[in-house]
Protein backbone atom coordinates (compact mmCIF):
# COMPACT_ATOMS: atom_id res chain seq x y z
CA UNK A 1 0.00 0.00 0.00
CA UNK A 2 0.99 3.54 -0.47
CA UNK A 3 0.68 6.48 2.49
CA UNK A 4 -1.38 9.41 2.06
CA UNK A 5 0.57 12.53 0.96
CA UNK A 6 2.48 14.26 3.01
CA UNK A 7 4.68 17.75 3.59
CA UNK A 8 8.60 16.99 4.28
CA UNK A 9 11.10 19.04 5.54
CA UNK A 10 15.01 17.92 6.59
CA UNK A 11 16.02 20.33 9.74
CA UNK A 12 19.73 19.86 10.56
CA UNK A 13 20.02 21.22 14.28
CA UNK A 14 17.79 20.29 17.15
CA UNK A 15 16.54 23.73 17.64
CA UNK A 16 14.88 23.30 13.74
CA UNK A 17 13.47 20.63 14.45
CA UNK A 18 11.78 21.80 17.70
CA UNK A 19 10.64 24.78 16.05
CA UNK A 20 8.94 22.37 13.66
CA UNK A 21 7.33 20.15 15.86
CA UNK A 22 6.05 23.20 17.96
CA UNK A 23 4.45 24.59 15.08
CA UNK A 24 2.71 21.58 13.63
CA UNK A 25 1.89 19.61 16.51
CA UNK A 26 0.55 16.54 14.42
CA UNK A 27 3.72 15.63 12.54
CA UNK A 28 5.63 12.30 13.15
CA UNK A 29 9.66 12.33 13.49
CA UNK A 30 11.36 10.15 10.83
CA UNK A 31 14.91 8.68 12.17
CA UNK A 32 15.46 5.04 11.54
CA UNK A 33 11.79 4.84 10.12
CA UNK A 34 11.12 0.89 11.08
CA UNK A 35 8.11 1.89 12.77
CA UNK A 36 6.63 4.84 11.59
CA UNK A 37 7.09 3.84 7.56
CA UNK A 38 5.20 0.49 7.92
CA UNK A 39 2.30 1.84 9.84
CA UNK A 40 2.21 5.05 7.34
CA UNK A 41 2.11 2.53 4.70
CA UNK A 42 -0.58 0.40 6.24
CA UNK A 43 -2.73 3.76 6.55
CA UNK A 44 -2.59 3.54 10.73
CA UNK A 45 -0.62 6.87 10.54
CA UNK A 46 -1.41 9.64 8.04
CA UNK A 47 0.46 12.85 9.24
CA UNK A 48 0.41 15.94 7.16
CA UNK A 49 4.07 16.50 8.09
CA UNK A 50 7.61 14.32 8.31
CA UNK A 51 10.42 15.63 10.34
CA UNK A 52 13.34 14.00 9.07
CA UNK A 53 15.74 14.26 11.73
CA UNK A 54 18.52 12.27 10.43
CA UNK A 55 20.86 15.10 9.23
CA UNK A 56 20.98 16.35 13.13
CA UNK A 57 24.82 15.18 13.75
CA UNK A 58 24.51 16.60 16.79
CA UNK A 59 22.50 13.46 18.07
CA UNK A 60 24.70 10.87 16.98
CA UNK A 61 27.63 9.34 18.11
CA UNK A 62 29.25 7.87 21.35
CA UNK A 63 31.05 9.98 24.32
CA UNK A 64 32.60 8.06 27.25
CA UNK A 65 34.09 10.85 30.13
CA UNK A 66 33.75 11.73 33.56
CA UNK A 67 32.05 8.25 34.96
CA UNK A 68 29.38 8.65 32.10
CA UNK A 69 28.73 6.88 28.64
CA UNK A 70 26.68 9.38 26.58
CA UNK A 71 24.82 7.46 23.56
CA UNK A 72 22.90 10.36 20.69
CA UNK A 73 19.46 10.04 19.86
CA UNK A 74 20.41 8.66 16.26
CA UNK A 75 23.39 6.36 16.87
CA UNK A 76 22.45 3.04 15.41
CA UNK A 77 22.33 -0.19 17.03
CA UNK A 78 25.22 -1.65 15.26
CA UNK A 79 27.21 1.15 16.44
CA UNK A 80 26.20 0.82 20.24
CA UNK A 81 26.99 -3.32 19.57
CA UNK A 82 30.59 -2.70 18.27
CA UNK A 83 31.66 0.15 20.57
CA UNK A 84 34.35 -0.63 23.38
CA UNK A 85 33.05 1.92 25.62
CA UNK A 86 29.39 0.75 25.78
CA UNK A 87 30.67 -2.66 26.05
CA UNK A 88 33.22 -2.17 29.00
CA UNK A 89 31.09 0.41 30.58
CA UNK A 90 27.35 -0.65 30.14
CA UNK A 91 27.76 -4.02 28.88
CA UNK A 92 23.46 -5.01 28.98
CA UNK A 93 23.01 -2.23 26.20
CA UNK A 94 25.22 -3.68 24.22
CA UNK A 95 23.75 -7.05 24.55
CA UNK A 96 20.45 -5.96 23.83
CA UNK A 97 21.09 -3.85 20.77
CA UNK A 98 22.79 -6.95 19.36
CA UNK A 99 19.79 -8.76 19.26
CA UNK A 100 17.81 -6.09 17.75
CA UNK A 101 16.92 -7.18 14.31
CA UNK A 102 18.95 -8.57 11.78
CA UNK A 103 22.35 -7.16 10.10
CA UNK A 104 20.68 -4.44 7.98
CA UNK A 105 18.12 -3.34 10.25
CA UNK A 106 20.84 -3.21 13.44
CA UNK A 107 22.19 -0.77 10.62
CA UNK A 108 19.75 1.77 10.15
CA UNK A 109 17.60 2.06 13.40
CA UNK A 110 18.29 4.23 15.95
CA UNK A 111 18.42 4.36 19.90
CA UNK A 112 16.10 7.31 20.34
CA UNK A 113 14.04 6.31 18.02
CA UNK A 114 13.29 2.30 19.96
CA UNK A 115 13.05 4.44 23.05
CA UNK A 116 10.74 6.75 22.25
CA UNK A 117 8.33 4.56 20.19
CA UNK A 118 8.17 2.11 23.37
CA UNK A 119 7.21 -0.91 21.38
CA UNK A 120 6.58 -3.41 24.48
CA UNK A 121 8.39 -5.58 22.36
CA UNK A 122 11.41 -4.14 21.26
CA UNK A 123 14.69 -4.87 23.12
CA UNK A 124 16.41 -1.45 24.55
CA UNK A 125 13.94 -0.25 26.95
CA UNK A 126 14.75 -3.04 29.51
CA UNK A 127 18.48 -2.50 29.10
CA UNK A 128 17.70 1.10 30.04
CA UNK A 129 15.96 0.40 32.99
CA UNK A 130 18.53 -2.37 34.15
CA UNK A 131 21.59 0.10 33.64
CA UNK A 132 19.56 3.07 35.48
CA UNK A 133 20.17 5.05 32.12
CA UNK A 134 18.44 8.73 32.05
CA UNK A 135 16.71 10.41 29.23
CA UNK A 136 17.75 13.35 27.67
CA UNK A 137 14.87 15.19 26.51
CA UNK A 138 15.11 18.66 24.46
CA UNK A 139 12.05 20.75 23.60
CA UNK A 140 11.13 24.70 23.63
CA UNK A 141 12.01 25.74 27.41
CA UNK A 142 15.10 23.37 26.72
CA UNK A 143 16.84 20.13 27.99
CA UNK A 144 14.83 18.38 30.98
CA UNK A 145 16.56 14.69 32.60
CA UNK A 146 14.18 11.56 33.01
CA UNK A 147 14.88 8.37 34.44
CA UNK A 148 14.47 5.36 32.85
CA UNK A 149 12.08 4.41 35.59
CA UNK A 150 9.59 7.08 34.57
CA UNK A 151 10.59 7.47 31.25
CA UNK A 152 8.29 4.51 29.69
CA UNK A 153 3.98 5.25 30.52
CA UNK A 154 3.14 2.71 28.51
CA UNK A 155 2.09 1.36 25.18
CA UNK A 156 4.23 3.59 22.68
CA UNK A 157 3.83 5.80 25.49
CA UNK A 158 7.11 7.84 27.16
CA UNK A 159 7.72 11.13 28.78
CA UNK A 160 8.21 12.48 25.53
CA UNK A 161 5.84 15.84 24.45
CA UNK A 162 4.83 16.19 21.08
CA UNK A 163 7.60 19.23 20.43
CA UNK A 164 10.69 17.57 22.19
CA UNK A 165 13.32 15.34 21.07
CA UNK A 166 14.90 12.46 22.99
CA UNK A 167 18.00 13.52 21.67
CA UNK A 168 20.40 11.55 23.80
CA UNK A 169 20.75 8.43 27.00
CA UNK A 170 23.32 8.73 29.42
CA UNK A 171 24.23 5.98 31.26
CA UNK A 172 26.91 5.39 34.92
CA UNK A 173 29.58 3.73 33.57
CA UNK A 174 30.00 0.47 35.50
CA UNK A 175 33.46 -0.98 34.00
CA UNK A 176 32.69 -3.99 36.66
CA UNK A 177 29.30 -4.27 36.18
CA UNK A 178 28.69 -7.67 33.71
CA UNK A 179 25.23 -7.93 31.78
CA UNK A 180 23.52 -9.74 30.00
CA UNK A 181 20.36 -10.09 27.90
CA UNK A 182 17.87 -13.02 26.52
CA UNK A 183 15.10 -13.31 24.72
CA UNK A 184 12.64 -15.60 23.43
CA UNK A 185 11.86 -13.93 20.05
CA UNK A 186 8.31 -14.36 18.01
CA UNK A 187 9.24 -16.47 15.45
CA UNK A 188 6.64 -14.12 12.72
CA UNK A 189 8.55 -10.96 13.54
CA UNK A 190 11.98 -11.63 15.77
CA UNK A 191 10.65 -8.87 18.73
CA UNK A 192 10.51 -10.41 22.06
CA UNK A 193 7.56 -12.15 23.31
CA UNK A 194 9.74 -11.93 26.57
CA UNK A 195 12.97 -10.46 26.87
CA UNK A 196 15.14 -10.06 30.35
CA UNK A 197 17.89 -7.50 31.10
CA UNK A 198 20.31 -7.81 33.80
CA UNK A 199 23.07 -5.70 35.00
CA UNK A 200 25.26 -7.38 37.55
CA UNK A 201 28.16 -6.34 40.26
CA UNK A 202 29.71 -8.76 42.38
CA UNK A 203 31.97 -7.96 45.04
CA UNK A 204 33.76 -10.92 46.89
CA UNK A 205 31.24 -13.52 45.84
CA UNK A 206 28.65 -11.13 46.93
CA UNK A 207 26.04 -9.30 44.84
CA UNK A 208 26.91 -5.57 45.28
CA UNK A 209 24.80 -4.29 42.92
CA UNK A 210 21.82 -5.35 40.08
CA UNK A 211 19.12 -4.23 38.05
CA UNK A 212 16.87 -6.72 36.17
CA UNK A 213 14.14 -5.86 34.00
CA UNK A 214 11.65 -7.08 31.32
CA UNK A 215 10.49 -6.39 27.81
CA UNK A 216 7.07 -8.05 26.07
CA UNK A 217 5.88 -9.10 29.17
CA UNK A 218 3.25 -6.16 30.16
CA UNK A 219 2.61 -2.98 27.86
CA UNK A 220 5.64 -1.30 28.23
CA UNK A 221 9.47 -2.13 30.02
CA UNK A 222 9.21 -2.98 33.46
CA UNK A 223 11.99 -3.32 36.15
CA UNK A 224 11.54 -6.58 38.64
CA UNK A 225 12.08 -5.10 42.03
CA UNK A 226 11.55 -8.27 43.30
CA UNK A 227 13.71 -10.66 41.45
CA UNK A 228 17.02 -7.57 42.39
CA UNK A 229 15.65 -7.70 46.43
CA UNK A 230 16.23 -11.15 46.27
CA UNK A 231 19.38 -11.38 44.88
CA UNK A 232 21.21 -8.23 46.37
CA UNK A 233 23.90 -9.24 48.92
CA UNK A 234 23.96 -13.02 48.18
CA UNK A 235 26.10 -15.75 46.34
CA UNK A 236 24.73 -16.04 42.69
CA UNK A 237 24.85 -19.72 42.71
CA UNK A 238 22.91 -21.93 40.83
CA UNK A 239 19.70 -22.48 43.87
CA UNK A 240 19.96 -18.64 44.46
CA UNK A 241 19.64 -17.56 41.16
CA UNK A 242 16.50 -20.18 41.02
CA UNK A 243 14.78 -18.52 44.04
CA UNK A 244 15.42 -15.09 42.99
CA UNK A 245 13.52 -16.12 39.32
CA UNK A 246 10.85 -17.15 40.85
CA UNK A 247 10.07 -13.80 41.94
CA UNK A 248 9.61 -12.54 38.16
CA UNK A 249 6.13 -12.03 38.24
CA UNK A 250 5.22 -11.03 42.05
CA UNK A 251 4.86 -7.45 41.36
CA UNK A 252 3.24 -7.81 38.00
CA UNK A 253 -0.49 -8.09 37.80
CA UNK A 254 -1.76 -11.64 35.54
CA UNK A 255 -4.66 -9.38 33.96
CA UNK A 256 -2.82 -6.43 32.95
CA UNK A 257 -0.04 -9.08 31.36
CA UNK A 258 0.60 -8.86 27.26
CA UNK A 259 -1.93 -11.95 25.63
CA UNK A 260 -1.98 -12.47 22.33
CA UNK A 261 -1.74 -14.34 19.26
CA UNK A 262 1.90 -15.10 19.77
CA UNK A 263 1.79 -16.35 23.63
CA UNK A 264 -0.84 -16.24 26.53
CA UNK A 265 -0.23 -14.27 29.34
CA UNK A 266 -0.03 -17.47 31.50
CA UNK A 267 2.82 -18.47 28.93
CA UNK A 268 4.48 -15.07 29.22
CA UNK A 269 4.42 -15.55 32.68
CA UNK A 270 6.46 -19.12 32.67
CA UNK A 271 8.81 -18.10 29.66
CA UNK A 272 9.61 -14.88 31.79
CA UNK A 273 10.72 -17.00 34.71
CA UNK A 274 13.05 -19.18 32.39
CA UNK A 275 14.27 -15.97 30.91
CA UNK A 276 15.22 -14.02 34.00
CA UNK A 277 16.89 -17.18 35.85
CA UNK A 278 18.90 -17.72 32.27
CA UNK A 279 19.95 -13.63 31.76
CA UNK A 280 21.26 -14.02 35.59
CA UNK A 281 23.14 -16.93 34.88
CA UNK A 282 24.56 -15.33 31.60
CA UNK A 283 25.44 -12.30 33.81
CA UNK A 284 27.13 -14.19 36.64
CA UNK A 285 29.38 -16.12 34.52
CA UNK A 286 30.60 -12.47 33.06
CA UNK A 287 31.20 -11.60 36.73
CA UNK A 288 34.00 -14.70 36.93
CA UNK A 289 30.91 -16.41 38.38
CA UNK A 290 29.72 -19.51 37.33
CA UNK A 291 26.14 -19.67 38.61
CA UNK A 292 25.86 -23.91 39.33
CA UNK A 293 28.31 -26.11 39.20
CA UNK A 294 31.62 -25.34 37.11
Amino acid sequence: MFPDEFDYERPETVEEAIDLLTENPEAEILAGGHSLLPTMKSGLASPDLLVDIGRIDAMRGIDHGGGTVSIGGLTNYATIDESDAVRENVEVFAEAAHAVGDVQVRNRGTVGGNLAHADPASDLPAAALAADATMVVQGPDGERRVDADDFFLGMYATDVGEDELLTRVEFPARPEAAGAYAKKPSPSSGYAMVGVAVSLTVDAGLVEDVGVAANGIMDHGVRLDPVEDALAGTNPDEETVAAAAANATEDLEEMMMMDDLQASAEFRAQLLETYVERAIEDAATGTGLVAGPP
